[in-house]
């Protein structure tokens, strides 16, 4: 039997309570999903679980309906950010679906020297994250964290946090890339020394890197972690989800998931 449709709700939800969907998602459940009075719904609200719902009222633009009984208790994601240089407008919503689905607890677009796109607006990001909240059984949505330069988000990081820097480049000046000296640590590897419950981050970088001086900058930092995801040079999207795969198979929630 198929699930019902499952809804992101932005108000607190509890049992015997009636809820008036916002328009968007009204739309959605009457004309997209077709769905009549006495139908049922799965919402969620980020902070409560997920609540079985049945709607009461179909209008043009308004759809009502009753919370019945709770369905799944709110089980928070791993303490996992996402710092990801912009990039063009297709792969960072790439970039931010898949972290979404792959359990970030926050995101953020951090602007480096190689950076050349603009972020994408909070409206877009927010949709983004909420659709793929809905279609993946989160049961809250990743924070968007207002962008900033990498000065400034190392200049207030959490030192208690690890911030795991992708950083493909070698130390050689005259080979393309660096070269092979110099090279970070394979992500894998570095991660299996990780203690249990590490508060982590991720750091994705611009087409064409970090600049050398970023590099520097970065390693000099006491939280931050230098990785390699491979022989070859990833495009910032195919990155982002390799490392969030790698942390999430070692540290994160795919080994208790069930």
């Amino acid at each position: 039997m198929k699930a019902p449709p499952r809804l992101y709700v932005d108000e607190p939800l509890c049992a015997d309570l009636y809820v008036t969907l916002d328009r968007e998602a009204s739309h959605y459940v009457a004309n997209v999903m077709r769905r009549r009075v006495g139908d049922p719904l799965r919402l969620f609200d980020g902070q409560s679980g997920e609540w079985l719902a049945r709607i009461t009222q179909v209008e043009r633009k308004v759809v009502q309906v009753h919370i019945e009984t709770q369905s799944r208790l709110f089980v928070p994601v791993p303490d996992l950010l996402l710092l990801f240089a912009p990039v063009k407008k297709s792969r960072s919503e790439f970039i931010i679906e898949k972290a979404t689905e792959l359990g970030v607890r926050a995101l953020q677009s951090v602007q480096t020297r190689r950076t050349t796109a603009r972020p994408l607006r909070d409206e877009r990001m927010a949709l983004i994250v909420r659709e793929a909240a809905e279609q993946t059984e989160r049961l809250d949505l990743p924070q968007i964290m207002a962008p900033a330069s990498l000065e400034d988000v190392l200049e207030n990081w959490d030192g208690e946090r690890t911030l795991i820097f992708c950083d493909e480049a070698g130390e050689d000046a005259d080979q393309p890339w660096g070269g092979e000296h110099g090279r970070a640590l394979p992500m894998l590897e570095s991660l299996t020394t990780n203690p249990p419950g590490l508060k982590g981050a991720i750091l994705i970088g611009p087409e064409g890197g970090f600049t050398p001086e970023e590099r520097e900058t970065l390693r000099a930092c006491a939280f931050v972690r230098p990785v390699t995801l491979g022989p070859r040079i990833l495009r910032a999207d195919t990155a982002a989800v390799a490392a969030l795969s790698l942390w999430q198979a070692i540290n994160g929630d795919w080994k208790t998931a069930k």
